[in-house]
């Protein structure tokens, strides 16, 4: 521990994100990102962009951005706040909605781990909810609390599980907890699942946090935003103007309006996406896994016959990478991304061969 260091640092553990090694004909299955490129009009966006206008400073409320995003869901431009990446957003939402005088913060046992980070980053103490045994989100274990929660999140489609709650769940979620707020972290919700933004109207406590990294194939750009009510937005721009005021550059905007406005593109991207899915969870149960219903750009699967840690590290050797999570329940299972077929291919083929190897 350095003498430089504020208090509370040595006590944080930093949040791990999947490996970026650099490795010849590397199959990167374990970050999530989209197999197919951008928007070809966001990266016409990008090069018309990278100009002498770069010296000036963006639009510090990212204003084109915020009106591609209310014009996409039906809200006002009002209701959204973007950020520099969904993670920043989810850092300013802990920040500004849930430091509730020790109040814990409900959030399942089995999901994104960065929520953990945050709330020992902001000293939000957590109530963890364990998913059912078939890693569902309980809806009934959010409601009738003994005590009022600083807040609810949870990621949908969940992660690293890929289950989706549905509308109707989220909206009696919502509805028991009037008094709090609702974080659905929506980073997948485009590959097969529906938006609560459709519900803002009625549950005016729900916030949804977007990403243009996985579905809009951004990742580089690092651009998020959340959906809320104005009065909820209005607090949260407090906090982020309290931060960083600037938190998106010229060619961020640029390239997520494009993408943002560019729907044929993504329909067809996303569709190829979830076609890919549908296979890759056939061949994978084909040969042995047991494959839990996804609604995201990944599969999370495991081998009856053989360990989760063993099989990451095999085909490490082999060049591809999935992530595993050492962590109780789900240390046997492998978070695969949905890559391009042939991807797809190489890893099943890898996986029997490895099988067939150690049976």
């Amino acid at each position: 521990m350095s003498r430089y260091w504020s208090e509370h640092v040595a006590q944080l553990t930093p949040y791990t994100p999947g490996e970026q090694p650099r490795i010849d004909r590397l199959l990167k299955l374990n970050t999530n990102e989209h197999p197919y490129g951008p928007s070809p009009r966001a990266l016409e966006a990008i090069r018309q962009g990278a100009g002498d206008a770069l010296r000036l400073y963006p639009d510090n409320e990212s204003t084109a951005l915020r009106q591609a995003v209310a014009d996409h869901y039906g809200v006002a431009p009002g209701q959204v706040m973007p950020g520099n990446g969904s993670d920043e957003v989810l850092a300013h939402v802990f920040n500004a909605l849930f430091r509730h005088g020790g109040r814990p913060l409900l959030m399942p046992d089995i999901t994104y781990s960065f929520y953990k980070t945050y709330c020992r980053l902001f000293d939000i103490p957590t109530q963890l909810v364990p998913l059912a045994g078939d890693f569902s989100i309980r809806p009934d274990d959010y409601l009738n609390l003994p005590q009022r929660p600083a807040g609810i999140i949870f990621a949908n489609p969940n992660a690293p599980t890929g289950i989706a709650l549905g509308l109707d769940d989220i909206e009696r979620i919502a509805a028991g907890n009037p008094d709090v707020a609702v974080v659905v972290d929506e980073a997948y919700v485009d590959f097969g699942a529906d938006t609560a933004i459709s519900l803002l109207e009625r549950c005016p406590n729900i916030v949804v946090i977007h990403t243009f990294s996985k579905s809009r194939a951004l990742a580089g750009m690092r651009v998020g935003y959340s959906v809320a009510s104005i009065e909820i937005t209005e607090g949260l721009l407090r906090v982020k103007d309290s931060f960083n005021s600037y938190p998106l550059d010229r060619l961020a905007i640029a390239a997520a309006v494009a993408s943002m406005e560019d729907r044929e593109y993504f329909e067809a991207m996303r569709r190829k996406v979830i076609d890919a899915r549908e296979e890759l969870i056939q061949q994978l149960e084909t040969i042995g896994f047991e494959v839990l219903p996804s609604r995201a750009n990944f599969v999370f699967a495991r081998h009856p016959a053989h360990d989760g840690g063993e099989l990451a590290r095999a085909l490490r050797a082999q060049g591809i990478l999935v992530r595993h999570f050492a962590a109780p329940r789900i240390d046997q299972f492998l978070r695969i991304t949905v890559g391009t077929p042939e991807d797809c291919g190489r890893l099943c083929n890898t996986l029997s061969e490895l099988a067939l190897k150690t049976d």
